[in-house]
């Protein structure tokens, strides 16, 4: 090994190969053999590639399980945000608002797919910008009556209720649509792909890790309602995702060429999540049913019971079409913006994060500085739409669904499409929505413990192009891990600790302080680029140049990240397209390009045999 070690300069088996070229995997012998050639290697193979398209009642179906993975975040923003806007006992309103944010968030994912990064990521409403929501809400002007805190005083249908809670959406609105502007100009400018040239995995690897590991201790509260229900949950993703993922079931099937015959699906590898919910869903209402589950809202375990929010379903209309400027003309405050505008900084940090968990999960290669550019300059119209909307929230990269991406095996970006026309149709059918909604808390407790332990673990994979016995590189991700979690868990218990005399600068220091993605992800990227260090002791190169090893062999980049309709390849294919930092302009091909391609081919379609004759009984 020592003299390995003075040949390649390297402290790890994990980055070249024989040949000098790359490879990302912990044992040398992987890269010997290009083929699938067992069925322990072929577990870890993606069913459907980014490009792949499944069938259709497949892609509802699966689109349907990212729906409800994001339904727990989606749904808590609304109900979080209803006590600061005065609205706990207008629960009609609250539905309002989850509709509105359920249809916006549809018109984001939509968007993302068609035109921005072009990856299988959801969209909806983010944490990052409830902090600063939260903040505003909090200064002395935008403190509720007290009279709104009494059920009995509150009219929902009095004017004055509905100026008191529409005056501080509007202003919330106002902040998120300038702050938005800030998004789209780095994203389009090519600000942030070309900022992503000093970003390597010491930057993206905290980033990453962290947005699960700062969350820990909202899911252990929704969790531990009832640590039955939600371990019960967790333990049914687990073992349907894990254990059972192979086992075929049949299904009664009928075609022209066969007829009546038998169809074995893996369905515990494709839905997971989907079962997990349904079945806890379904053991809670029995539960609540037969009043197992305690009556009373004090005792443990009651907030575990469906009927809840069931007055909710009664009083909700069964459809409601959202538009802009629905609860009036947005308005605008300085202390708004600039907290707002740190909401922005992180949200973007930790959406190139997602981007970078997102291809590396569903078996693409890594986003292109065009690609990211997109992206973020899509969410920041998201962000605008969502302003203009109403829902009191911006959008963002769901992390929760990128981790179902590495539990389901499917990628295919054609799924997280129809996931955002089912959000459109849930914003318009209210009544829909508002039975989702009655979802218990320890359910989606559960399914967010599985979650985030897929995203922190994608986070850390990062650290296999990076010589990680480099006492350089352990101390850079080492400190950068444990500042981000250090530092925000301390301001939270001190708020008041930052006091500059200026309340806006103020919001953005804490904003940006108490956000566990930002404060690691800035020291590692402060630290990576300027303790010395070489670029291959880094994993610049192998992580810029990589390749993913098998999980390329299912997408080929141009299919990936160009844009649809034929823009760039039958329309729009002038020269000037270079200048555009968020236009895709593919290399012309040279000879090892085209043998790569055609190995590819061979390989793909190799594997697809194989994988039939595993399902064939």
């Amino acid at each position: 090994m020592s003299s390995e070690k003075r040949v390649n300069g390297l402290d790890n088996y994990g980055y070249t190969n024989e040949d000098g070229g790359t490879h990302y995997t912990s044992t040398p012998d992987n890269i010997k053999d290009k083929k699938l050639s067992s069925r322990k290697e072929n577990m870890n193979k993606m069913t459907y590639y980014v490009t792949d398209v499944p069938p259709w009642y497949l892609c509802i179906l699966l689109g349907t399980q990212h729906f409800l993975t994001a339904l727990g975040g989606i749904v808590a923003i609304p109900l979080l945000l209803s006590r600061e806007l005065c609205l706990q006992h207008d629960h009609v309103t609250q539905g309002y608002l989850i509709s509105t944010i359920f249809f916006v968030s549809g018109m984001c994912t939509v968007l993302q797919v068609l035109f921005g990064v072009r990856l299988p990521i959801l969209q909806g409403g983010t944490f990052a910008f409830l902090t600063p929501t939260l903040a505003m809400l909090s200064l002395p002007q935008y403190k509720c009556p007290e009279w709104t805190y009494n059920k009995t005083l509150v009219n929902v249908s009095d004017p004055v209720f509905l100026e008191v809670w529409q005056t501080r959406i509007r202003e919330i609105q106002g902040a998120i649509m300038v702050a938005a502007c800030l998004q789209i100009v780095v994203g389009f400018s090519g600000l942030i792909g070309f900022l992503m040239q000093f970003i390597g995995p010491l930057t993206i690897a905290p980033t990453i890790s962290l947005i699960g590991l700062s969350l820990f201790d909202s899911v252990g509260k929704d969790a531990g309602i009832h640590w039955g229900i939600s371990g019960m949950t967790a333990s049914l993703i687990i073992i349907f995702s894990q254990y059972l993922r192979n086992v075929p079931v049949p299904f009664p099937a009928f075609s022209r060429s066969k007829k009546c015959h038998i169809y074995w699906m893996k369905i515990f590898q494709l839905f997971p999540v989907l079962l997990g919910i349904s079945v806890s869903w379904i053991v809670s209402f029995l539960l609540t049913h037969f009043n197992v589950l305690p009556e009373d809202h004090d005792a443990y375990g009651y907030y575990a019971r469906t009927d809840i929010k069931s007055e909710v379903i009664g009083h909700t209309d069964w459809f409601r079409f959202p538009y802009p400027g629905q609860w009036g003309v947005p308005t605008v405050s300085l202390a708004g913006i600039f907290g707002i505008m740190a909401g922005v900084i992180s949200s973007m940090i930790e959406s190139v994060g997602d981007y970078h968990a997102c291809a590396r999960l569903c078996g693409a290669p890594p986003p292109s500085k065009a690609a990211i550019n997109r992206g973020i300059g899509i969410e920041g119209i998201g962000c605008l739409l969502a302003g203009a909307w109403g829902t009191g929230n911006g959008t963002t990269s769901y992390s929760e669904n990128v981790g179902a991406l590495g539990i389901t095996k499917v990628g295919s970006r054609a799924v997280i499409f129809c996931s955002g026309i089912l959000m459109l149709f849930m914003g318009v059918l209210v009544k829909v929505g508002a039975i989702f909604s009655t979802i218990p808390q320890p359910v989606i407790g559960g399914m967010l413990m599985v979650m985030f332990g897929i995203i922190i673990a994608a986070g850390i994979s990062n650290l296999q192009f990076v010589d990680m016995n480099s006492s350089r590189n352990i101390f850079i991700f080492g400190f950068s891990m444990f500042s981000g979690m250090v530092i925000p868990n301390w301001m939270i218990k001190n708020p008041l600790a930052i006091q500059t005399g200026v309340i806006p600068l103020d919001q953005v220091i804490r904003v940006l302080l108490t956000t566990s993605m930002f404060v690691g992800g800035f020291f590692g990227f402060v630290l990576d680029n300027t303790i010395p260090g070489t670029e291959k002791e880094r994993g610049i190169i192998t992580w810029k140049e990589s390749v993913f090893e098998d999980d390329y062999k299912g997408a080929n980049e141009s299919d990936c990240y160009n844009l649809p309709f034929g823009i760039g390849t039958k329309c729009c294919t002038g020269a000037w397209r270079r200048y555009i930092p968020f236009c895709p302009y593919p290399k012309p091909p040279d000879d090892d390009d085209e043998i790569v391609e055609e190995n590819t081919e061979d390989v793909r379609k190799e594997n697809t045999l194989d994988i039939y004759k595993e399902t064939q009984f």
